[in-house]
């Protein structure tokens, strides 16, 4: 039995004229030239449900789930290296560094968090229970098993996990910190972008400083250095960006960032100047055991 790596994305067919799978992927994904196709299904990268390979000729039927691999060629590697801070039978807590993805998505099929853990573990079961963006380093959570992991979702659905965020960016004299941040955010321009607008707040970020003998910040359009501190963040909800759009409303935009408050570069990957950020903290009671977990990151800004 094949059993499909954690690249693999799945597509239940929909109703229509074709005599084979073959003819409804390519009718399907048109970016996806028929050779392709073909050359996937040559070495086994196109399953059934049962995870057995499926050919060229394999008849079509409405509703039939297929696994298929998405491929990226030449993907970009990424350098850093994962670290595993908890394994049990429920439960995975891992360390990303900066730049590695979450999940396969876009450009980045093999070149992931999820698929490192699930070659690494041999655990095709794994799936993040809440996800950081590419740039930031920190805490992502796993269920490791299908019976439990509803129990495990619950905690963030219902707000039942405590986060803590660690951020660099400039300082913020003239404000009374701590504070706590409360805003409306919607989807933005271009599409990968958040905003603040009018109406009822729907992301909330409590704001405080750590230290004030932090590094200056490189010059950018200025003639000198900005004076930097190391900022706590601690979000009650999880809106998308939301400690970068927040801090940058507040003129402290997180050192690094290449998407607030400017758009400066769609490919958020400078490996010589990653974003300042850092998921730092998760603690939570156990669903199961009641027990009080908590966990650090030992990555450092």
């Amino acid at each position: 039995m094949t059993t499909p790596s954690p690249a693999a994305s799945t597509l239940r067919l929909p109703l229509g004229p074709w005599h084979t799978v073959l003819d409804c992927l390519c009718s399907h994904f048109a970016a996806v030239s028929r050779a392709q196709w073909l050359q996937r299904m040559a070495r086994g990268r196109v399953l059934d449900a049962d995870r057995q390979p499926i050919g060229p000729q394999h008849p079509y039927r409405a509703g039939l789930v297929v696994h298929y691999f998405r491929e990226v060629p030449q993907e970009r590697p990424i350098a850093g290296v994962e670290r595993l801070l908890h394994i049990d039978e429920h439960l995975v807590v891992a360390d990303k560094p900066h730049f590695l993805p979450v999940i396969p998505a876009g450009r980045f099929v093999e070149h992931t968090l999820l698929t490192r853990l699930i070659a690494r573990l041999g655990n095709p079961d794994l799936v993040p229970l809440h996800r950081i963006d590419r740039g930031t380093a920190g805490l992502v959570m796993f269920s490791a098993c299908i019976a439990t992991r509803a129990h495990y979702q619950t905690l963030f659905r219902d707000a039942q996990i405590e986060k803590e965020y660690e951020a660099i960016a400039p300082a913020l004299p003239d404000l009374s910190l701590p504070c706590t941040r409360e805003t409306r955010l919607a989807a933005g321009t271009p599409f990968f972008r958040m905003r603040e607008v009018d109406g009822v707040p729907n992301a909330r970020t409590h704001i405080e400083v750590l230290e004030t003998e932090v590094a200056p910040l490189p010059p950018t359009t200025a003639a000198t250095a900005i004076a930097a501190w190391r900022y706590r963040l601690t979000p009650f909800t999880g809106k998308k960006h939301q400690l970068r759009v927040h801090m940058a409303a507040l003129g402290a935009a997180i050192a690094n960032d290449p998407f607030y408050p400017e758009l400066r570069d769609e490919r958020e990957d400078d490996d010589r100047a990653p974003l300042k950020l850092l998921a730092r903290g998760l603690a939570f009671s156990d669903p199961l055991s009641g027990a009080p977990r908590r966990f650090r990151s030992t990555f450092a800004l």
